[in-house]
């Protein structure tokens, strides 16, 4: 039996049928299942039990013995979100419980960090452990991610196998439920599609023009199949924390090209003012250091942003398709 929190939303629900084209197909889905957009994720797959996130901890103490492996994706993903009582609650000490329970009863442990734990990248993307104290998140949401990150490190009492990743710009379907916090892609292809162009936020950094903003753009189905990859192994020799991005940054507007190009239209981008709320929180660089991955053995290659683009945007986007 496999466990995968946050299973109704996006990285969980792809997770879920990539298990499924496996034939792993004894999962236990656990997420709270009141958003009926984020539940139509679920349609189509096998999966064995529901579980509300509330009922998890106490479901595991009696259930502890037919789980195989848990990915806890689950938390609160808002980037925007300044409530640090509820991102503690849900994404530094559930998360705590989750691990305890792993390290209770002997049971692996992937589960999901972030990208936002770099904050501005003064001190680069290497997914260096020593590094975890030093860095300075931008938002209430890398700081609660940041704060689990520090907290695991320093545990004596661990899973006997766990890996934190460090998610950077995930894209792909199943992301429809995501409103402001869906991918670039998401909100490009239905701006185009709306209205036949796209704007893009200004920089507000000299040492960037607009749209040459950068971010590590990552394919939701290589996120995948590296959760896919450390099912399978369990070497205790590498646990600690890793980056999941693609390793290489690319543009908003080398991003926003693509989409007019899957589309098959001609490009039409104007810019904006980058919100206020978030101008001083902006990243305008991330681009993960993936030797860390390579090293433990992780060999396929990912998808460029070019390829993945169009694959989302015609085989989801367009007719409005779920994974």
């Amino acid at each position: 039996m496999i466990i995968v929190t946050g299973a109704a939303g996006f990285i969980g629900s792809d997770l879920i049928a990539r298990l499924n084209e496996e034939n792993f197909n004894d999962i236990v889905a656990v997420d709270e299942f009141s958003h009926p957009e984020k539940n139509k994720n679920l349609e189509g797959k096998k999966i064995t039990a529901k579980i509300h996130r509330d009922d998890f901890i106490q479901w595991i103490s009696e259930n502890h013995l037919q789980v195989e492996f848990i990915f806890h994706l689950g938390a609160r993903t808002d980037t925007t979100e300044f409530d640090m009582d509820l991102l503690n609650r849900l994404n530094l000490d559930y998360t705590k419980k989750v691990w305890n329970a792993c390290a209770e009863y002997g049971i692996p442990l992937v589960y999901a960090s972030s990208a936002a734990t770099y904050g501005g990248g003064e001190f680069g993307y290497n997914d260096d452990p020593e590094l975890s104290e030093k860095l300075q998140p931008l938002n209430p949401y890398g700081i609660s991610k940041n704060e689990f990150d520090k907290w695991a490190l320093k545990q004596t009492k661990t899973p006997y196998f766990w890996i934190g990743l460090k998610f950077f710009n995930v894209y792909g379907p199943n992301e429809y439920h995501k409103g402001r916090m869906a991918s670039v892609i998401f909100h490009a292809f239905n701006q185009i599609k709306a209205t036949g162009a796209m704007k893009l936020f200004r920089s507000h950094n000299p040492d960037y023009t607009d749209g040459g903003q950068m971010r590590d753009f990552v394919y939701v189905k290589d996120v995948t199949d590296v959760l896919y990859f450390l099912l399978h192994h369990r070497d205790k020799s590498n646990c600690g924390i890793y980056n999941l991005g693609s390793g290489k940054a690319k543009t908003f507007l080398e991003l926003t090209k693509a989409v007019f190009k899957s589309m098959n239209l001609p490009e039409k981008i104007s810019f904006i003012d980058t919100p206020g709320d978030i101008r001083d929180k902006y990243q305008y660089f991330t681009e993960a250091r993936m030797t860390k991955l390579r090293n433990i053995g992780y060999e396929n290659p990912f998808t460029s942003l070019e390829e993945g683009t169009k694959d989302y945007v015609l085989n989801y986007l367009t007719d409005h398709k779920y994974l």
